[in-house]
Formats: C-alpha cells, structure tokens, sequence
C-alpha cells in the first residue's frame, strides 16, 4: 500500500539551472554584506579556493559548506569572520543566485494532488548552502506548507545516493520504505539512491533526461509533474 511519495528538489520539483555568470556575481554581493567593496583579484581568489572543492565528485560526505567559505576568506585575505559575518556572506551569496532557481508551474498543483489523496510528502536533496537557507527556500516558494518533512544533505551529513539520507527523511514522514514512491530526476542518485532501501522509483524527464549508460533502471518515467498521478495510481 503506497502511504508516501519523497520528491528532489533540483530539476525535479524546481529548475536549477547553473551559471558561471553568477558566480562573481554573488561572490561581490557577499562581500558588500561583510562591508567589504570586492575587487575582482579578490573575487578570482575566492572562487580558486573552494570552486574546484564544490565540484569534486565521487564523494558521499556533504563538505562542510559554511567552513569551507570562511577558510576561503582567510586564504583570500578577508580575514578571520565571526559567526554573524559568515551568516551574512552565506545568505547574501545565496540570495544573488535566485535567478538561477525557478519552481516547476506545476509542483503545487501536485502536491496539492497527492495530500488530496491521503499521502504523506517528503523532499530529499543534496545542497551545500546552509539548511537554515534552504529550508527558508521552500517557504518562499509556498513548498515548505504542502509537504510533511524535508531533508537537505547538508543537514545530514551525507549526499544521495546514501541511505542515510532517505532513511532519515522516511523515518521523519514515519512510513516504511516499500510503502514510498521516490522521484527524481538523476537515475544514480535518485532512483539508484532510493531503490537501494527499498522505495519504488519514478524517473522525472521533465526537466532533465538523465541517460547515464549502467545506470538502475526506474519503476516508472514521468514526462510532466502530473504523470507522477499515474504512477501513484497504479502503486494504490
């Protein structure tokens, strides 16, 4: 009997689109939060400190994103930063890359769709920012009010596909693994991820289509949000 369905964030739920052209950009509006005016030697030697750590693959361990920045800013000449200061620098750089976040037309819509139909929702993503911010995210985005629980990777401690991760979100939602219905949009990390403890997969293409060669092959593929419904109608 199907009791839940868990959801990624990025490219499943919202759009996240990556630009390089951002990357100054809120490197200089964090900066200004610290007080400081940015020069682009100073931007050049924040990105080279940590840039290439973010984008390290192969490792499960979530980097340790807020510690990560402020040996950047030491390295970079910034200097030493209190708590306050780093939590400034963090939202401010994380505020600067809205425009690359865009919620799916939609995903209230079929949120709305399967609480309607008796089912516990969950979030399970992988994200360096800060939870305070991220969980902040889904608020704004009126997300946050449609689901049952939520859980970024920086929060747990370990990226998808762990099982840590979706084991702590299902054990928040308070459901067993085969009662649950994963969907998302990387066939390693999502439906590798979640079949892996046992939850049925649903592969979203609405965004992405993920191809990689070897990769677990999902239950179900959805081309829009709304084929999620038929999937969650043959598993009832």
């Amino acid at each position: 009997m199907l009791e839940a369905v868990l959801f990624d964030w990025g490219d499943t739920l919202m759009q996240w689109t990556w630009d390089p052209a951002l990357l100054p950009v809120g490197h200089a509006a964090a900066l200004r939060a610290l007080g400081r005016e940015p020069s682009p030697a100073l931007v050049d030697r924040l990105e080279e400190a940590y840039l290439a750590r973010l984008r390290r693959e192969g490792t499960l361990v979530e980097i340790d994103y807020p510690a990560l920045v402020r040996e950047a800013l030491a390295e970079a000449g910034v200097g030493a930063v209190g708590d306050d200061e780093l939590a400034r620098f963090l939202e401010a750089e994380h505020e600067a890359w809205e425009p690359a976040r865009m919620l799916a037309s939609t995903t209230h819509a079929l949120l709305e769709s399967l609480r309607g139909r008796g089912l516990r929702l969950g979030l399970v993503s992988n994200a360096v920012d800060p939870p305070w911010l991220l969980h902040r995210d889904l608020e704004r985005y009126g997300v946050a009010e449609r689901i049952d629980a939520a859980v970024f990777s920086s929060e747990v401690g370990w990226r998808k596909p762990h099982p840590a991760i979706f084991e702590r979100a299902l054990s928040d939602l308070g459901v067993e693994p085969a009662a649950a219905l994963f969907v998302g949009d990387s066939l390693a990390n999502d439906v590798g991820g979640a079949r892996a403890v046992g939850m049925r997969t649903c592969q979203a293409l609405w965004f992405t289509a993920d191809e990689e060669d070897g990769a677990p092959e999902p239950d179900f593929r959805a081309f829009t949000q709304m084929d999620v419904l038929s999937a969650v109608e043959r598993l009832r």
